[in-house]
């Protein structure tokens, strides 16, 4: 027992501050800020390992920074957004499939323009304004390796159709530069 307290008596007196003091002073330097580390698209993983963001910035002009991947059945999507707004925002979808040219090409939506030099087959489209973002380009194609792939751009609320339609073939360069990559990246 006697032993006990005494263990006791000396953690009492650990704890409550035996010897020097460890609070900061106004004297004592500031701690140095940490540096921000800015991880590139592919880091989310998934498709996002075919998105760059300086090859992006380049070819349609927007800039962004952050990267989500998320898999859904057979599907892998990324979508990149700017740490200062969700809009606007670039979104990649992948799934397999076993259609061919004739299968895609009629399932073309209303409005859709076809694209030559991507895939085995392609489109474009305008896509219209929403309740809480701009209008949009959405590209999509059939991959010579049996998948279709979407890449939509979404502008940010307040433009209009005129902006998307001056986008679009930015758009498409991007598409190939996507269609070309590794073909494994995208395969779930």
């Amino acid at each position: 027992m006697r032993g006990r307290l005494l263990l006791i008596g000396a953690g009492l007196l650990v704890l409550s501050g035996c010897g020097e003091s460890a609070a900061v002073t106004r004297d004592d330097p500031p701690l140095p800020i940490p540096p921000v580390v800015k991880l590139p698209a592919s880091a989310a993983g998934g498709v996002c390992v075919l998105l760059d963001y300086p090859a992006i910035e380049e070819s349609i002009g927007t800039r962004f920074d952050v990267s989500a991947a998320t898999a859904s059945g057979r599907t892998n999507t990324c979508v990149l957004q700017s740490e200062e707004a969700s809009r606007p925002d670039l979104a990649l979808s992948v799934t397999p499939t076993t259609a061919d040219s004739a299968v895609f090409a009629g399932e073309m939506p209303n409005g859709g323009q076809s694209v030559k030099g991507l895939g085995k087959s392609a489109y474009r489209l305008t896509l219209p304004v929403g309740e809480d973002h701009g209008a949009g380009v959405e590209v999509s194609w059939l991959s010579a390796d049996g998948r279709m792939i979407n890449l939509r751009y979404t502008l940010a609320a307040g433009e209009g159709k005129p902006a998307a339609d001056a986008l679009a073939g930015k758009l498409v360069t991007l598409a190939k530069a996507i269609d070309a990559a590794k073909p494994d990246a995208t395969k779930p």
